[in-house]
């Protein structure tokens, strides 16, 4: 069942001047749900704009984006803003965690502009800790964590609003390679439980973990060779 349908997308920056840049040029993907897709390809591809257009946290210069059978291209932003809390989780890069407030405080946060009753709301923060082991560490400072510890607070913080899809951004840049492999064991326990899962990286232990479904390659802003 396709999930997320990407018609002949372009995104240019800098559109009508001397240096516009064409990051995503003529994409059209198709992305099932309960799936999990790697887009992989060089820094500059243009792999990670691609995913930020997915994930409505940009617009498309071209093209239509499906989301189900809703086209959601041309909505307000206060729609797009709904859709981003309801249906996606994020994973980023340097996963962006709030210093000065706790690991628990910052899985809870995705979750309070939906008004949530802050009892139930902690009770399933910390349920989550306590699934990705870092539960001992709720009262943490963020800044206080280790590089694994601070990736499953920002696991937690991605599922906090249980959302459908997973979009994570070269997740393991900056692990080593034994929480490389934890976080491609979590993204199974991930798949297991329904989730689509759509991830960005150029590391082999990512996009050749068996518990990857498809490979999409990218190159200069075009999709290239295919791997299912």
């Amino acid at each position: 069942m396709t999930m997320i349908e990407l018609r002949d997308i372009r995104k240019v920056f800098h559109a009508g001047k001397s240096y516009a840049l064409t990051a995503v040029d003529g994409v059209s993907l198709s992305l099932d749900a309960r799936k999990v897709t790697v887009l992989r390809g060089p820094s500059g591809s243009g792999k990670t704009t691609l995913l930020s257009l997915v994930g409505c946290m940009a617009r498309p210069s071209e093209g239509r984006i499906m989301l189900g059978d809703r086209e959601i291209t041309s909505l307000p932003e206060r729609f797009l803003t709904e859709i981003r809390r309801t249906t996606f989780g994020f994973i980023f890069q340097q996963f962006n965690l709030v210093k000065g407030i706790s690991a628990l405080e910052n899985v809870m946060l995705p979750a309070y502009p939906l008004g949530e009753p802050h009892a139930g709301l902690r009770k399933r923060a910390r349920e989550l800790m306590d699934l990705f082991g870092i539960l001992p560490r709720e009262s943490s400072r963020a800044e206080w964590l280790s590089g694994g510890e601070a990736q499953r607070t920002a696991i937690a913080r991605a599922l906090i609003n249980d959302p459908p899809v997973i979009i994570a951004d070269e997740p393991t840049a900056h692990l080593d390679t034994k929480l490389s492999r934890e976080f491609m064991d979590i993204i199974a326990r991930l798949k297991a439980a329904q989730k689509t899962v759509i991830i960005a990286s150029h590391d082999p232990l990512v996009y050749e973990s068996a518990v990857i479904d498809r490979v999409v390659t990218m190159r200069d802003g075009k999709l290239a060779a295919e791997q299912q």
